[in-house]
């Protein structure tokens, strides 16, 4: 795997897990929706996030929860482009969580150094995007169906580990073929995007199974329904899970974790580490 990620302005050492933090500005995702939907609010978030420890910050401008309605351009961009202008000058990568091509190209022209797209880049457009942009970071994320519907029934697998692995392989394919540096790209198996709770531990449990790709990979299970499932507790009450949801990908070999709870995510990961090189010193 590279040591190195290439994320716009920026080049990331990967030899501790990255905190990415989720900076939503939507009035309707699962977890935060409406709490940072004003330019303001979510500024102010985004400051607070890197205080806490946020090494990169993820800017949403549209709900993926399952079931959640699509939303224009227009609305998408309003709600992106401004916050995106507001942090330029944060010292840290600014990633998009988007899967339209021409909020991507907006992104990078506004000075976004990452694009997230839950669709992993299949858009013959959004690949080009991507490509013409010769530093942006790329996470290429497994979903099953769309957003609308991706829970609605049942998702089904032959093999959920070799059926996402082969996806994002040859996705990664597409990208290098189409020029875009191996530095440049992170994979996400995308926990919780037509997955039952059963997919989702799966994944988790079997990283390994993504190592020989070649990729960094990007964990996101922050207060999911995977983490409600095993708990028994609503979306505000999931802290303690997510964290130790993350403190396990950060075991298996996550290279950045994409969470809300960002202080408690560094505090357990601060903990984690000194556990792990004074077991290394003993070694």
């Amino acid at each position: 795997m590279n040591d190195v990620f290439v994320c716009g302005r920026f080049e990331l050492t990967l030899n501790q897990p990255l905190i990415m933090g989720i900076v939503n500005v939507t009035p309707d995702s699962f977890s935060d929706g409406g709490r940072h939907d004003t330019l303001d609010a979510a500024i102010e978030h985004a400051h607070r996030l890197i205080a806490e420890g946020a090494h990169i910050l993820d800017i949403g401008g549209e709900s993926t929860r399952p079931g959640a309605p699509s939303v224009s351009v227009q609305d998408e961009a309003s709600r992106v482009l401004p916050l995106l202008e507001a942090l330029r000058d944060t010292g840290i990568p600014l990633s998009v969580d988007t899967y339209k091509p021409e909020i991507m190209q907006a992104a990078l022209d506004a000075g976004a150094d990452m694009l997230n797209d839950i669709r992993g880049f299949v858009s013959d457009a959004a690949l080009e995007v991507a490509a013409a942009h010769k530093r942006c970071g790329l996470c290429v994320m497994h979903m099953l169906g769309e957003p609308q519907t991706m829970q609605a029934s049942e998702p089904h697998y032959d093999d959920v580990v070799g059926d996402v692995r082969d996806f994002l392989l040859r996705q990664c394919q597409r990208l290098t073929a189409a020029g875009v540096a191996r530095e440049r790209i992170v994979l996400d198996p995308g926990l919780g995007f037509g997955k039952t709770t059963e997919h989702n531990y799966t994944l988790l449990a079997r990283m390994h199974h993504f190592d020989d790709l070649g990729y960094p990979v990007l964990i996101g299970l922050s207060r999911k329904t995977m983490i409600g499932a095993v708990t028994g507790k609503p979306v505000g009450q999931r802290v303690a899970g997510s964290v130790a949801g993350a403190l396990a990908a950060a075991a298996r070999g996550a290279a950045i974790l994409r969470v809300h709870d960002v202080a408690q995510t560094a505090d357990a990961l601060a903990v984690w580490r000194a556990v792990e090189s004074f077991n290394e010193k003993k070694a």
